[in-house]
């Protein structure tokens, strides 16, 4: 579409969202929202993780839907204001840790066995993307997922959810492979598994 933005949108455009609006996108009471965190979910390839990553958790609403099938879960977002509401609905599950910061540029420390990004990296301008991919090759457990989930509407984001989503693939091709994917009228939904390094062959069991 024309007139898209051409730069990483910077951490202040979301924490004027939150401030006009606890819930900008309807995380909680949306049928959409709540059909495709399901469908993410269902997706997952394996029944638990042992450290995973959700990058752009908001609220926090599909973080507390994560969580019981974690040992340990990193959620990180850009808005205070967000993180604060995820805090207060996450608090029944000690397993979740909240960073603030905006990726690429903010990237929690650990190595993770899943990855999720959910509607975030059509937010980031190609470059950004490509430093977010090697972010994740130099975090990503052999073996681990990544699972990737964008709505396919019109925005003036820098990049639609089909470029944003296939930019990451091709960025990753060299150590992850698609395992599923989905597409439905509002979104597309992908599953990625690092196949480098040792112990990544026929591990469908969690950690």
């Amino acid at each position: 579409m024309s007139g898209r933005r051409t730069e990483t949108l910077p951490e202040r455009y979301f924490s004027e969202i939150y401030a006009s609006d606890p819930d900008p996108w309807r995380f909680t009471s949306s049928p959409y929202e709540a059909e495709k965190y399901a469908a993410t979910l269902r997706a997952l390839p394996r029944a638990r993780y042992g450290h995973a990553l959700e990058i752009g958790c908001s609220i926090g609403v599909f973080t507390g839907a994560l969580a019981p099938r974690c040992a340990s879960l990193t959620a990180l977002d850009p808005a205070e204001a967000a993180l604060a509401a995820a805090r207060a609905r996450c608090a029944e599950f000690p397993q979740v840790r909240f960073v603030r910061g905006a990726v690429p540029e903010v990237w929690p420390e650990g190595r993770f066995d899943l990855m999720v990004f959910g509607e975030v990296l059509y937010f980031l301008s190609p470059p950004d993307l490509e430093r977010l991919v090697a972010r994740v090759a130099a975090s990503l457990e052999p073996g681990g997922d990544c699972v990737l989930v964008h709505w396919l509407g019109e925005t003036d984001y820098p990049l639609s959810g089909d470029a944003a989503s296939e930019g990451f693939i091709a960025g990753t091709r060299a150590f992850c492979h698609p395992l599923a994917g989905a597409r439905t009228a509002q979104y597309r939904l992908d599953v990625l598994r690092r196949f480098d390094g040792a112990g990544e062959a026929g591990r469908d069991g969690g950690s």
